[in-house]
């Protein structure tokens, strides 16, 4: 699954935290850009998941790319830039996303 990440200047162990759920980084946006506050655009095409990392992030911020992921139909993960906090956020989602799924595979099991 590809994943636009927003908020953070730095991932530092986030890639490795998203690799052991199968979660490959398509783009970062720090959202520190005045133009992200309105955006309005679209998200970018493969897009399976968008990652706000809420310390690093404002409220217009947020409410743009959480909209946009609903209107969109993907899945978002709101949760602090820290890798524990990562974890127990994707562990939760992918965990009802898994539930949801009748297609078998290695995380059920």
């Amino acid at each position: 699954m590809n994943a636009l990440l927003v908020g953070a200047d730095r991932l530092g162990n986030i890639p490795d935290v998203l690799a052991g759920f199968g979660i490959n980084i398509a783009a970062h946006v720090s959202g520190r850009d005045t133009t992200h506050q309105r955006r309005s655009a679209p998200l970018p095409a493969g897009i399976g998941m968008v990652i706000l990392f809420t310390d690093f992030l404002g409220h217009n911020v947020m409410q743009r790319f959480r909209e946009a992921a609903s209107r969109e139909g993907v899945m978002f993960v709101c949760c602090r830039r820290s890798t524990c906090a990562l974890q127990q956020a994707l562990g939760r989602r992918m965990g009802e996303a898994c539930a949801a799924c009748p297609a078998p595979c290695r995380r059920r099991n």
